[in-house]
């Protein structure tokens, strides 16, 4: 079936439900392009610390945030490769100076407006999975696939100390569950953008599911909203 404006699932949710990994494995069995959203900002801050552009400088950071080229590539079984102008940047995004700076860039109004049209335009033929927090209630409301993971706080701890210890860190279950919590309340409470699913969104339990049953259930919905063969 031939849309005019390409077709988007979008898949919201708190950090520990399993959305990256269900959206690129819907987006590798569709055959689809993959947007993680909440990379993007990593991306910026990175991208200014490598043109030494200060983070204060609002005008030179939107200049960055307008002309870097980011692309977006993964295999089936989740291996990332994040390419920032052509090179692969996955490891070093992940720092804490450049989580720092992620947070300064997405707290600007301006710049905020910049990523959200960047992000808008990753929807291209044959279509986009798009992954984050708000892709559902701002980035993508006209899509009629959303899916809104959740598990509890518990499982989703536990989930992130396995992930943690898997790279060789250890971290206590109590101290993870109690970041969580706090997390969880900061990005429901926040005027911009709340954390929540989109009214005509499907949420979907993870708590005792397995990566494959979600993909198959997301799977099913976007044959269903899309009349994909």
């Amino acid at each position: 079936m031939t849309h005019t404006t390409p077709s988007v699932i979008t898949i919201d949710g708190p950090s520990g439900v399993g959305k990256g990994t269900t959206a690129k494995r819907v987006a590798s069995t569709l055959g689809w392009h993959f947007l993680d959203s909440g990379a993007l900002y990593r991306i910026l801050a990175y991208a200014c610390e490598r043109h030494e552009v200060s983070l204060d400088d609002i005008d030179a950071v939107i200049l960055v945030a307008t002309t870097m080229a980011v692309e977006f590539d993964f295999d089936r079984d989740g291996a990332d490769a994040i390419l920032l102008d052509g090179t692969d940047v996955a490891t070093q995004i992940r720092t804490e100076a450049v989580a720092a700076g992620a947070s300064m860039v997405a707290s600007n109004g301006a710049i905020r407006q910049v990523l959200l049209q960047r992000q808008r335009n990753f929807a291209m033929h044959p279509g986009l999975v798009a992954d984050g927090r708000d892709m559902g209630t701002v980035v993508f409301p006209e899509s009629s696939c959303k899916i809104f993971l959740t598990a509890t706080a518990d499982e989703r701890a536990i989930r992130r100390q396995r992930q943690l210890k898997e790279n060789g860190n250890g971290v206590s279950l109590r101290a993870l569950l109690a970041e969580i919590k706090v997390r969880d309340e900061r990005d429901a409470s926040r005027t911009v953008a709340p954390l929540k699913p989109a009214d005509d969104a499907v949420v979907i339990d993870t708590t005792h599911l397995s990566v494959s049953d979600v993909v198959t259930r997301v799977l099913e919905l976007a044959h269903e909203r899309f009349d994909l063969n």
